[in-house]
């Protein structure tokens, strides 16, 4: 395939806002180095996309306000961060800026940009089929073009008459490419006793965590043949986690959440791209969500989907259970983890994941955006 040379120096002003969107936008940098070797890369991300040359203006850490409320009690901070970004956007003057779901704050970028004759693409669709589906007028008017990752959204789209590109799920590059280590030295690495391993993903903002943790360490009495160790996201502080964890005997692993899956027995999993990340690798999981009282309940009235999680989204049905807002008490939770214990629920379980596997296509989802994103910027 031909690629640019370094005389060309284009220029990419890449937004991600969170995690996972960090994970997935620093594969894309990386192929689009491949095809682009003059790449620059301007970005609000994280510490992946920094190791691929990118010059983080923002981390996401300090970009994480989740629900309503916290969104209204942040308001200034919010609105500072948008005329910050658009001042930097001018300043820079990319090539191209490339949006990374983050929809809040995206969509609004997205107009600003293209209002000041920037090309604008859109990597990992906001869940408009979910709520608010009326922002695809936006989409339509600002961004270029879109390259959406689950299977279903490309009909969504083209149910509003707007064309996008299906790349298939960025996951099953990352977990594919990944190298794994053996259970004895992801033990022994973690100073971890020889015991199964329950793994808890309360999320990965200070907000959902603080909630979210102290609900799943209530499981641990009701366990004693498992230990129970909590993947830590490296954006937030040791100290953070442990005040939480004080007296309970969880450990704690940062920046190791797929190795921690590949070497647990089961999981309980704040809802979000986690629950996909987990079902993929074969772990039997629970999934958990409980968020403001006020937050959630602006959230039932506007929110038209049957589940919160991936895994059944994409699937049409539950595969994966979900324990959501009131139902999620400590002796639902105990029941659901000693369920999918169980060898038949097991069985079950990784039966359905083979099915989501297929559904979601092959893996090159990285390759395929960047070669996609590289020739539309040759056409220009």
């Amino acid at each position: 395939m031909r690629t640019y040379s370094r005389k060309s120096q284009m220029k990419y002003y890449i937004i991600a806002g969170e995690a996972s969107g960090d994970l997935h936008a620093s594969n894309l940098m990386r192929e689009i180095r491949v095809l682009d070797p003059g790449a620059t890369f301007r970005c609000w991300g994280g510490d992946l996309m920094e190791e691929q040359g990118g010059e983080i203006v923002k981390h996401f850490r300090d970009l994480a306000f989740m629900g309503f409320w916290e969104v209204l009690i942040n308001l200034r901070t919010i609105l500072g961060n948008f005329k910050f970004c658009e001042k930097d956007i001018l300043s820079f003057q990319p090539d191209v800026v490339i949006l990374v779901d983050y929809p809040g704050f995206n969509l609004r970028i997205a107009e600003f940009a293209s209002k000041n004759n920037l090309k604008v693409f859109y990597y990992i669709s906001p869940q408009l089929w979910a709520w608010r589906s009326s922002r695809v007028k936006k989409i339509r008017k600002y961004v270029d073009k879109m390259f959406v990752i689950l299977p279903f959204e490309k009909d969504f789209y083209k149910d509003h008459n707007y064309d996008v590109e299906f790349v298939g799920h960025p996951l099953l590059d990352v977990l594919q490419n990944e190298n794994s280590v053996t259970r004895e030295d992801f033990m022994s690495r973690n100073s971890l006793p020889v015991k199964p391993v329950i793994a808890l993903l309360p999320g990965s903002r200070r907000q959902e965590i603080r909630v979210m943790l102290r609900i799943m360490l209530q499981v641990i009495p009701d366990f004693p043949d498992y230990q129970f160790v909590v993947a830590a996201a490296p954006s937030i502080s040791p100290e953070f986690y442990r005040e939480i964890i004080r007296d309970t005997s969880a450990a704690i692993v940062f920046g190791q959440t797929r190795e921690l899956l590949r070497n647990s027995e089961a999981a309980l999993v704040t809802s979000g791209t986690a629950t996909l990340e987990t079902a993929l690798l074969g772990i039997p999981e629970v999934v958990c969500y409980k968020g403001n009282v006020f937050s959630y309940l602006i959230a039932r009235q506007i929110v038209h989907v049957s589940f919160i999680s991936l895994v059944n989204l994409i699937m049409g049905r539950e595969v994966v259970k979900e324990l959501i807002q009131g139902d999620l008490t400590r002796g639902n939770l105990v029941s659901e983890l000693k369920l999918v214990l169980t060898p038949s629920r097991r069985a079950m379980m990784e039966n359905d994941y083979n099915q989501l596997r297929q559904a979601l296509g092959g893996a090159g989802a990285s390759q395929k955006a960047a070669g996609l994103i590289v020739q539309y910027l040759k056409k220009r």
